[in-house]
């Protein structure tokens, strides 16, 4: 049985991406939709919903790819996926919501939130420096995220009086949920593969791969959303999701990365992809913090920025 020669395996890769990705959509609506009935039934508010359920439904691509990644010894693609995923989720998914329907911040509701994501982002600078993620940094990450969670909770109105009520026979959302996270894992294990396989065939570097092509492919359930609130008017949900997530990223798919195998980080992370998390994370939170709203033009600069970053990656491999 001959070997697949290069033109073969890149067309198997495309293949095996397309599907890996398209299973990553399907989960991740499933498993956010079907989340915020669950939540819904419990009375919840929606700044909860959308900072909490919805951002870690949609963070749960970059969870599990990123673990499943480091576990088949491309700690790179984890790494990368991480932070290209929170660039990805400031300039694609706000631009592209931003220019459909300007956003408006509600800046009181969103400070502590914004510093949160600033103190994440930081561990995750310390880390990069560090060249480690250990256990115990995954597991005081973890303790991290369920504080901010209980926050969360406790600063979320409840009101389970008003809660809506739904058909009996309907499909349970719980199944329902289920079901999205087991085609997460599928599509997951397709995308890593299949990115892999091409990425070795066009020699492109682990750590590039993770920070383009699968950032941008797990990073589709959050521009999803985040193109139907826009269009919904739902700014509070676009805000929170995207906070959240940048959140959830840091601090759960990059612990849970290092917990299932110390997260070992390549030192060319240190240079212009820190920078240019840390710049993006601070532009947002100048935003979030200051500005009040996002505009159409902002936007388009955003989208525009993102577009020049992917092709810069490619570039300098």
């Amino acid at each position: 049985m001959h070997e697949l020669g290069t033109y073969q395996l890149i067309v198997i890769a495309i293949g095996a991406i397309a599907f890996g990705v398209y299973l990553l959509v399907k989960g991740g609506d499933w498993t956010v939709d079907n989340a915020v009935v669950v939540a819904e039934r419990s009375g919840l508010s929606k700044h909860f919903i959308a900072a909490t359920v919805v951002a870690f439904g949609t963070s749960a691509p970059e969870l599990f790819t990123s673990i499943n990644a480091n576990l088949s010894g491309y700690p790179g693609i984890s790494v990368g996926n991480v932070i290209g995923s929170n660039i990805a989720n400031v300039l694609m998914v706000i631009g592209v919501a931003a220019i459909l329907a300007p956003i408006v911040i509600k800046r009181a509701d969103v400070r502590v939130d914004t510093f949160v994501m600033l103190g994440a982002t930081v561990a995750m600078v310390v880390a990069i420096l560090y060249g480690l993620l250990p256990r115990w940094g995954g597991f005081a990450m973890i303790i991290a995220i369920g504080l901010y969670v209980l926050y969360q909770y406790k600063a979320a109105k409840l009101d389970v009086d008003e809660s809506e009520e739904h058909e009996a026979g309907a499909v349970s959302p719980g199944l329902m949920l289920l079901l999205g996270i087991v085609t997460l894992l599928v599509g997951s294990e397709l995308l890593v593969q299949g990115a892999v396989a091409g990425g070795v065939a066009l020699g492109v570097p682990e750590a590039v791969i993770g920070m383009t092509m699968i950032a941008f492919g797990t990073s589709l359930p959050e521009l999803t959303a985040s193109v139907a609130a826009a269009r919904k008017g739902h700014s509070e949900m676009i805000i929170g999701g995207i906070i959240g997530s940048n959140i959830f990223n840091i601090l759960s798919v990059m612990a849970f990365s290092a917990i299932a195998k110390p997260l070992v980080i390549d030192s060319r992370f240190a240079s212009f992809d820190m920078i240019v998390v840390v710049a993006v994370t601070l532009l947002f939170a100048a935003f979030l913090l200051f500005a009040g709203r996002i505009g159409r033009l902002a936007g388009a600069l955003m989208s525009f920025g993102y577009l020049a970053f992917f092709g810069v990656q490619y570039f300098m491999s």
